[in-house]
Order: C-alpha cells, then structure tokens, then sequence
C-alpha cells in the first residue's frame, strides 16, 4: 500500500498541492501536519510509520518534506528499510524499493545539505560583512526619541501606571522596559 505523507513548516503554507500530487500518485491514506522539519518528533510522520506494514510505500511530494539534514533522512531511510518499507519522492523521482534508487536518494539528501550549508554560510558573511561597516542586526527600537521622552517623564513622575502609559502613548510595556534598561545603561556608562 502506498501511504502518503504530506508536511508545511508554517500554518500560512497550504498543503494543497501536496495532497493532489500524493492522491495522483495513487495514495489512499495521506498523513498530513504542521511542523518545522527540524523537529525530531512529527506526530503525523509517526503516525504514518505505526500504520505502515512490511511491502507498503511511504510517499512525499518533495525529499524536503521529510527532514533538514542529510542524517535526519539517513535515519528515517534506515527505519524504513529495517521495517521492509519503501519510499518514493515525487518531485525527485526517488524509488528505495531499487538499488539505484537507494543510491540517488544518497546523492539527493547530500546536495540537498549541502546547499542549505551554503545558504547559511553566505547569510554569516552577509551579516559579519554588515557589521564591519558598522550596520547593526536585529530589530529596530520601536519608540521614537521623542516618545520614549515622554513615557520616561510620566514614568518617573509616578503619576500613571506602566501599562497606562504604553496604552496611552501606544507602545508595547515590554518594549518600554526594554528601552528604559538601555537609557539606564547609557546614563551609567
């Protein structure tokens, strides 16, 4: 039996054309979730592998949908084979039930690591070329000089609550007290 098994990092990521692409290909039983592929334990891909039995066929849109790293997928290709069960990748044309399938699996999931070693590479370069030339990460304050101004007058005023005066000035109290740690850090140094 060919079982499905369909996977989205994000809930605003549709799942749509996994599940046709896993129905075309003639699965009956299509396990599906939300989850980031980085997460070792995916109840829906656990699930999938209780319910398979020796002969049937775990099936994915896309290699990527199983896992991140080449070990990841190494593992779950070894639990798969120890189980007598077969996978097929769609998108790749990846069949493990033949030899040369095993094989081009291998090759697949070690590009497929390698390109996204690569991407992180080029984003740590990225940012440590920023910050040579002075730009610094992360988010921006979210309160103007001029407002922070004023919540510290009302705050030190003792007059009016923190969460008062973030309603009343619109500002969130966590960014507040995040902004009055570093004015007192400036004042000191």
């Amino acid at each position: 039996m060919r079982i499905g098994y369909a996977r989205v990092s994000t809930p605003d990521q549709s799942l749509a054309i996994h599940l046709e692409a896993l129905q075309q290909s003639g699965c009956p039983k299509i396990f599906q979730e939300v989850a980031s592929g980085a997460q070792a334990e995916r109840q829906a891909l656990s699930a999938a592998l209780d319910y398979m039995r020796p002969g049937d066929t775990l099936v994915v849109w896309r290699l990527d949908r199983l896992g991140r790293s080449l070990g990841q997928l190494i593992v779950l290709m070894q639990t798969l084979h120890n189980q007598q069960i077969g996978f097929q990748s769609i998108v790749e044309a990846i069949d493990t039930t033949t030899a040369t399938g095993q094989f081009f699996f291998q090759i697949t999931g070690a590009f497929a690591e390698l390109e996204r070693n690569l991407m992180r590479e080029r984003t740590l370069a990225g940012l440590a070329s920023a910050r040579r030339r002075g730009r610094k990460g992360g988010r921006r304050n979210t309160i103007d000089s001029k407002t922070f101004a004023m919540a510290l007058q009302l705050y030190e005023a003792r007059t009016s609550s923190v969460q008062h005066i973030c309603a009343r000035l619109g500002i969130a109290r966590r960014t507040f007290y995040r902004d009055l740690a570093a004015h007192r850090t400036r004042q000191q140094g």
